[in-house]
């Protein structure tokens, strides 16, 4: 500390002679606080100069920082009007600190006293005007502390009662606006001494803007360049590790057998652009794995800043950052440039490829591990901080998504331990900064210490995939003229953005056309999902088949089948199990299950390969996530992007259907059953129906021969019907998550009843379920079997794929049923005819049904989410106005509707949007069930009141022929009592209307 002490200059050394208990005047010249904060950072620059290394310049920038935030709440005291002078307070140096600190000194010098004021600072991933306004509240504490101390003293005795008031008031309103203007004047010279200031609050001009996009962080090195000059530089082993990442820079973004022969792939320096990201505390209201808790997080193109406000603030010495990022974002090729910048920077960076280290060793062991591998030297940690001189140790720790998926729930405190590391070596005088990356979509499953501060890289924009392209055509226009290639456009990518922004799948992209391939149609249209994803897949599979001399050209296709089915093996055991990826070990028991355990083949001294390894592990697309636990090296795999995994998954169930058309009975009489067995095995554990993997399925069915898809359309609703009534289970082996056995019949009758809707276009449910008896009754009851299924999500995409239109033949019902196109539109409306099956009659009809009340039982007894947010809603209906909801009217030419429905109708809707006609329409059946409803006291007691309000309402805005209608057909049994009060109202609220009606029918 006397190191720092000097470094500061000399005025903040309280620490040395008898000034430290000793009585000061508040603003006396010597001892006061005013005066010290005044000339601690006058000539910081210099005293910035002499601080030996990153650790000690940290330590001067922030007590340089709550110098000013202290000096200006007590310059701001000078600046204002109070009834008394300030000279007339006396504080001793103790008093002023915990004034400002709120605990006592400690003894050990103002730079450790200044540390100890717990006011707030600016940090690189708050907003700066977040930061002024914790200051100003700040400041109004400290002002309240100060009112409170003055309270104590003789000064404020000696005050009359206005005069304190003035002075409270002046303290508590005045002081702290004053005292934040200051502090913004004071930090603005600091940031002229010191870029880190300005990197802290973001307030540093932007040198890259977004038609100049910054590539592999270079921006870090001139950033830092000026505070990056150490003493003592890295030597030894922290020489050789730092010199270690610098090389990545030139290393290639894809080894050179992923390229198509002929093509280069560009380096790191040359193709990796700066993302835009957004950044936001851990505060622990909701999880960085939703998409919900980051939209409050704005979006920012300064990531360079970012880098150096981070890198240079006290925070990522006591937490680490969390870097999250989708499959193919770009996170473990951020923490390789990072790696590559920092030695520059200086810092000594120890990039960690948890993949690559033992998952249950400490968090030292695992820097150990990795230090080795980098540079082929043994080194304990403490031996790497001492050969790092003053540079910064970073530990940059690549790959937590891989620790959760490999392991479970066994490493979900990895960030803490983290923390715990960082916590020691700060105890020990080593302070190290720490960065951790994982898949954004596994962050729920971490626990977060205190201070985490988590950044997620945001997709590419237009500008990046441009800038992209472009590098990519400059590394290889010579080639493509060569090859006769056309080079990648902006035009061929732009239909594809969805994976275009992802830097990975951009770079497949490019690698598919520079194959010779085209991104668009025959018809020069862009490819549509579907095709691309054919295209694309295909491709990939076809270079690793012709890999092999071995095969001959009559094989390849064939062979690329197999692999591409393959992959669909993979697609469905991620699917199957609901979740973004499979372990090796899950994939090789589904393997074994479904095509039988081929023979491994042994590596020299490895393991032999697993089916899955083998089969798998070639496509880069394919992602292995791997971690070593217990000397076993665990794997798990995921698609890059999910709808790659979809779109295989449809595939392979189109497939299996078609099969079906090769059914071949092995007698000639009677008819055996279909073979589904392996139709059922895949397609009973998830449905099909998301809305991607809707669109995908009907790409492909729309690609069969119109004469297949009418075959198998019959086949399908066969295999659904032949499959209810057995019992076996087909692949009793595979088993890819547990669920009743109910569940299964019930997602597979699901997927197959979507697969014939698509072949046919739509049909009814009396053709879907042929031997089930009333078509109505057969389409609720399998319904209701899906519902109990699926969870919500999944039951919403199917009823919101789905659109139905029920119709009638005489007595006789049934259901046209179609996959639903274009924008969701309100179902129709239904015909209480057609739910009770009631004959049509001449002229108006009414009918009700006595058991209201067991309906919103019923729907309490489901307690299901919809049915519980419809009976919410309702409640007061049953409640009011029961019998209405089971009181029906209609004639032959109209739907029959509850009187609860007409009632609600007119109410919402006569005002504005019905028309005169409708409105008398919606009378004539209230009017009509007014008899049946009569016999309830409570009924009308309710209704009474409430046809009233309506035809006051609506009687002004008919014509008399209208009105006329409408009072006939509610008075229609004059001595009903809905009619007497309806009458007696009439009398009293509308006598003109009513005398012309007694009139009209000569006072009967």
């Amino acid at each position: 500390m006397a190191a720092l002490d000097r470094a500061l200059g000399g005025a903040l050394n309280l620490a040395t002679g008898g000034l430290s208990g000793g009585v000061l005047g508040m603003f006396d010249a010597r001892g006061r606080v005013l005066g010290l904060g005044r000339d601690a950072w006058r000539g910081l620059g210099e005293r910035l100069g002499n601080a030996d290394g990153r650790v000690e310049r940290a330590a001067v920038l922030e007590a340089a920082h709550t110098v000013i935030v202290v000096l200006a709440f007590f310059d701001a005291l000078e600046n204002v009007e109070l009834p008394f002078s300030l000279d007339e307070v006396a504080l001793t140096r103790r008093e002023q600190m915990l004034l400002a600190g709120g605990r006592f000194p400690s003894g050990d010098g103002f730079t450790q006293d200044a540390a100890q004021v717990d006011a707030p600072r600016p940090a690189p991933h708050l907003p700066y005007e977040r930061h002024v306004g914790e200051l100003h509240a700040w400041y109004e504490h400290l002002a309240m502390r100060m009112a409170d101390f003055l309270r104590g003293l003789a000064v404020w005795e000696g005050l009359d009662e206005a005069d304190r008031e003035e002075a409270a008031r002046t303290l508590h309103v005045a002081v702290p606006g004053i005292a934040v203007r200051i502090y913004e004047s004071l930090y603005a010279r600091l940031a002229l001494e010191a870029p880190e200031f300005g990197f802290w609050s973001g307030q540093m001009e932007h040198q890259a803007t977004r038609a100049e996009l910054r590539r592999a962080l270079v921006g870090l090195e001139q950033a830092l360049a000026e505070s990056a000059d150490l003493r003592h530089r890295p030597v030894d082993v922290a020489g050789a590790l730092a010199r270690a990442h610098q090389s990545a820079l030139g290393q290639r973004i894809l080894d050179a057998q992923e390229a198509p022969e002929g093509i280069l792939v560009p380096t790191l320096a040359q193709a990796y652009l700066d993302p835009d990201f957004r950044v936001r505390a851990v505060d622990g209201q909701g999880s960085p794995a939703d998409e919900e808790w980051w939209a409050r997080a704005p979006v920012r193109q300064d990531l360079t800043e970012y880098l150096a406000g981070a890198l240079t603030s006290e925070g990522l010495t006591t937490a680490p950052l969390l870097v999250l990022g989708q499959p193919g974002a770009g996170k473990s090729v951020l923490m390789r440039i990072l790696a590559a910048r920092l030695p520059a920077a200086g810092f000594l960076p120890v990039r960690v490829a948890l993949r690559d280290v033992r998952a249950d060793d400490e968090v030292q062991d695992q820097i150990e591990q990795a230090i080795r591998e980098a540079t082929g030297e043994r080194a304990t940690w403490p031996d790497l901080v001492r050969s790092a001189g003053t540079a910064v140790p970073v530990v940059l720790l690549d790959g937590f998504d891989e620790l959760l998926q490999t392991t479970g729930v066994h490493q979900n405190d990895f960030l803490v331990r983290v923390a715990r590391f960082q916590e020691r070596e700060a105890e020990q005088g080593r302070p190290v900064l720490a960065v951790v990356t994982s898949r954004t979509a596994v962050a729920d499953r971490a626990r977060y210490p205190q201070g985490t501060v988590a950044l997620r890289l945001e997709p590419f924009q237009q500008a990046h995939i441009q800038l992209w392209i472009e590098q990519w055509n400059l590394t290889n226009a010579m080639n493509f003229q060569a090859m006769g290639l056309p080079p990648l456009t902006w035009d061929a990518v732009a239909p594809h953005r969805a994976l275009a922004g992802q830097p990975l799948l951009l770079t497949m992209l490019a690698l598919y056309q520079a194959a010779g391939n085209d991104l668009r149609g025959e018809d020069d249209r862009p490819l549509d999902e579907a095709d691309l994803y054919e295209a694309l897949l295909g491709s990939f599979a076809r270079r690793e088949v012709t890999k092999d001399s071995r095969i001959s050209d009559d094989e390849v296709e064939r062979r690329v089948e197999e692999e591409l089915e393959q992959l669909s093996l993979v697609a469905f055991a991620i699917l199957n199990r609901r979740r973004q990826w499979v372990s090796t070990a899950e994939l090789d028991e589904d393997l074994a299950a479904l095509v039988g355990r081929a023979p491994t083949q042994p590596s020299g001294l490895r393991a032999p390969l697993g089916q899955a390894e083998a089969a798998f592990g070639r496509f880069f697309f394919v992602q292995r996530a791997q971690s070593i636990r217990d000397g076993r090296t665990l794997s798990t795999y995921e698609f890059l992007h999910a709808t790659f995994g979809e779109y295989l998954a449809v595939r392979l169930a189109v497939r299996l259907v078609s099969g079906l058309l090769d059914h071949r009975p092995v007698l000639s009489t009677g008819r055996e059953p279909l073979n589904d067995d392996l139709m059922f095995a895949l397609l009973s554990f998830a449905p099909l129906f998301s809305r991607q993997m809707l669109r995908f399925a009907r790409a492909r069915v729309e690609r069969l021969p119109d004469a297949e898809r009418a075959a198998l359309g019959p086949l399908v609703v066969r295999a659904m019907g032949e499959r209810e009534l057995r019992a076996e289970q087909p692949y009793p082996t595979y088993l890819p998550r547990r669920i009743r056995v109910a569940s299964r019949h019930g997602i597979y009758s699901a997927n197959l009843v979507v697969l014939a809707l698509l072949l046919t276009g739509g049909t009814t449910a009396g053709a879907l379920f042929p031997s089930g008896g009333d078509a109505g009754s057969s389409w609720h009851r399998h319904a209701l079997l899906w519902r109990s299924a699926l969870n919500e999500a999944e039951w919403t995409d199917l009823a919101v794929s789905l659109r139905l239109r029920r119709t009638r033949q005489g007595r006789e019902r049934d259901i046209e049923v179609a996959v639903q196109r274009g924008e969701l539109e309100a179902p129709d409306q239904v015909d209480a005819y057609w739910l009770y099956r009631a004959p049509w009659e001449e002229g108006h009809t009414v009918w009700h049904r006595t058991y209201w009340n067991e309906i919103w039982h019923k729907m309490d007894v489901s307690a299901g989410t919809n049915d519980g947010v419809v009976l919410q809603a309702l409640r007061p209906l049953f409640e009011s106005l029961g019998p209405l909801v089971t009181t029906f009217s209609g004639d032959r030419t109209r739907l029959a509707t509850s009187t609860a429905h007409d009632v609600l109708r007119l109410w919402l809707t006569g005002e504005s949007e019905l028309t005169v006609e409708e409105i008398v329409e919606l009378y004539g059946r209230i009017g009509a069930a007014l008899p049946v409803l009569a016999s309830s006291d409570a009924v009308t007691r309710r209704l009474v009141p409430i046809l009233k309000a309506l035809l006051d309402r609506d009687l002004p805005r008919l014509g008399p022929d209208e009105t006329m209608s409408v009072l006939l057909q509610l008075l229609a049994d004059p001595a009903g009592v809905f009619a007497v009060r309806i009458s007696d109202h009439l009398r009293t609220r509308h006598p003109q209307l009513r005398n012309g009606l007694v009139h009209r029918f000569d006072g009967s």
